[in-house]
Formats: structure tokens, C-alpha cells, sequence
């Protein structure tokens, strides 16, 4: 039985991870933290846990008894994870991060568009980004896992196999993408009200969000060069789920685009292409670790719009987080993943 530990599990995406693991076949959670709810137990914080972790309660960070877990997750805010990679790593534990602090490979970028000086840039170099449709083969080996951003993961699967064939004009990409409000995290705000936020919809940091450099990273490897990308990103009235719509000018038509990505994913268990003339919708994926995808042309023209959808708290954080931990443990990619969306 894998022996797992978490940081901060106090959050919309540390509750998600613990819902996952509760019917993980081969991993039971040792260790779970939070400075502020020290000594409370789980289900008394999360009712919908009840019968699955009664005896587990929130400590204080240790290194010891975390770095005696095989496998350690943080659900933290942004910085948290810096302070206590390397002591971890050192006690031969791995380590894999939902937050973004490994997710860009230049220190002084990631200090830029976060606000701070980077806490542990010697570690970067030993950070593997965790989408597993790019680096299944550099995640079995990794130590520390940096797991993707929710917009990131939709719009690089979305692109991906259009830049990777060459195809796009890779200086006038734009990314559309909508998030439900969970995307904000749990902490009090007045965005996030309901009064605020239900039967309206608006866009938001236009002139530069936080994932548009992790995103820009992502896709200039799949180009092999520098990629121009406009990134918008909406607040919808919803709780879960991510959808992006993404468009790219392609100038070769005898190219079958339908083909293209139902060949580039045709091996990957969580990424669904949608049959031709598709529409996915968020509702599709809720609660589950899937990516559905369906690619149009309109008119038959040189844009190509794709269309990518996922639950931004399971393939866009914890579900992705599991699925990076089975990989790099050597398990069933798809152990305690494998269960359909919630509909309705």
C-alpha cells in the first residue's frame, strides 16, 4: 500500500485529492496538514468523507513523518511548496505539487507574474511538468512533479497536436477559455459570492494572467519555437469545469484534422475526441479525470477552432495529480480514475 502524505488539505483541491485517493485501490493517506486546523479531524471538516478517514486529523508540517510517506502532495497556495521541497526530497520521498511553484522552468519569470522572489530555483531543474499526454516517460522518473494549471491543461491538449504537426500559424494563437468559480479557490472573496458572481459572466485579467506564461512554455515545446498567444480568461456562473475555445489559423486544408487528433490521442485514456461536429460541454466531465476535445473548421476555412473541456478540480489539479502518481509509481495510469462524469 502506497503510504501518502498531504500539505494543505484544507482547500477546494486538497478535499478533491482526498475524495480520489478514498477509492484509490493502492494508496491509503497517512498524513495530512494544516497549521490552522491543527488537530481537527477530516470528516468534521468535510462531511461528504465521512466512513472513509475518521481517525485521520489535520497536523502541523513535519518533515519527518512526511518524509516517511512514499509519495507527498501539495495542495497549497503559491510559495508554500518552496520552503519545503528540499529538505523532503532529501528523506528520498517524491513529491508532486498542484500549486505552480515548479511549473515554469526561469526563476525570474516565475517571480514576475507571482509576486515574489522564487524559494527553491536549485530545484527546478529536477521538476518534471506533469502533463502525462507530453512527459509520461520523464514522470516515471521523476522525483518532484510540478502538475499543470487547470486553463494550461486544456489549452496546451487543445493545440498540441496542431503545432506539433506544424500546421499553425504559431504567431496569432488566442485562447477563450471560461472557468466555474471553484477556479478561485475556497478562501473568502467577494468575487467568488453568489450574489456576485451567479447569472453574470465577465472576463478578467486581459492584459496578463498568471497561466499565460506556463501556457506560452507548453506550447513553444510542442512548436519547437516561440508561439504569439492571446489568453482570455471569463468567470462563469458554475462551480466546476473549464472550457476553452481556442482558435488557430491553418493554412493547409487537404489536411484531416479529425484524423490528426484522434491519432495523436488514440492512446491516451483521458482525452476523448469527440466524433465530427461535436460540442463538448463541461457538464460531460464533472467529477471526472477526463479532456473531451472536438475540432472544427467553419466554412471550411483557414481558422480551426477547437473546442477542449475539462473538470478543473480533477484533470486541471487533483485527478492529474493522481494520475502523474500512478505513473511515477509504476501503477495502472488509470487506478482510482477510471469512474464517469456525474451527470446531471
Amino acid at each position: 500500500m502506497i503510504k501518502v502524505g498531504i500539505v494543505g488539505g484544507t482547500g477546494y483541491t486538497g478535499v478533491e485529492l482526498l475524495r480520489l485517493l478514498a477509492q484509490h485501490p493502492e494508496a491509503h493517506v497517512e498524513v495530512i496538514t494544516s497549521r490552522s486546523e491543527e488537530g481537527m479531524r477530516v470528516p468534521d471538516m468535510y462531511p461528504n468523507l465521512r466512513g472513509h478517514y475518521d481517525d485521520l486529523a489535520f497536523s502541523v508540517p513535519d518533515v519527518g513523518r512526511l518524509g516517511a510517506c512514499d509519495v507527498v502532495f501539495f495542495a497549497t497556495p503559491h510559495g508554500v511548496a518552496h520552503s519545503l521541497a528540499g529538505e523532503l526530497l532529501a528523506t528520498g520521498t517524491r513529491i508532486i505539487d498542484l500549486s505552480a511553484d515548479f511549473r515554469l522552468r526561469d526563476a525570474d519569470e516565475w517571480s514576475k507574474w507571482y509576486g515574489q522572489a522564487h524559494g527553491a530555483p536549485d530545484l527546478l531543474d529536477q521538476a518534471v511538468y506533469g502533463l502525462p499526454e507530453v512527459n509520461r516517460d520523464a514522470i516515471r522518473q521523476a522525483r518532484l512533479i510540478a502538475v499543470p494549471g487547470c486553463y494550461p491543461t486544456a489549452t496546451q491538449l487543445g493545440l498540441i497536436p496542431l503545432l506539433e504537426a506544424g500546421l499553425a500559424d504559431t504567431s496569432t494563437l488566442i485562447a477563450d477559455c471560461k472557468s466555474g468559480v471553484s477556479g478561485a479557490g475556497r478562501g473568502a472573496s467577494v468575487g467568488s459570492l453568489l450574489g456576485e458572481s451567479s447569472e453574470s459572466m465577465k472576463a478578467y485579467t486581459v492584459t496578463g494572467h498568471r497561466h499565460l506564461p506556463e501556457i506560452r512554455q507548453g506550447l513553444q515545446l510542442a512548436a519547437k519555437g516561440p508561439v504569439g498567444l492571446t489568453f482570455v480568461p471569463h468567470l462563469t456562473p458554475m462551480i466546476r469545469g473549464i472550457h476553452a475555445t481556442l482558435y488557430a489559423t491553418v493554412k493547409d486544408r487537404s489536411v484531416d484534422l479529425q484524423n490528426l487528433f484522434s491519432e495523436r490521442y488514440a492512446n491516451e485514456p483521458f482525452v476523448d475526441v469527440l466524433p465530427k461536429g461535436s460540442h463538448p460541454e463541461t457538464r460531460s466531465v464533472r467529477g471526472s479525470n477526463m479532456c473531451r476535445i472536438a475540432v472544427h473548421r467553419p466554412q471550411d476555412g483557414d481558422l480551426v477552432v477547437v473546442l477542449s473541456v475539462i473538470d478543473n478540480l480533477v484533470k486541471g489539479a487533483s485527478g492529474q495529480a493522481v494520475q502523474n502518481m500512478n505513473i511515477a509509481l509504476g501503477l495502472e495510469e488509470t487506478l482510482g480514475l477510471a469512474h464517469p462524469a456525474l451527470m446531471p
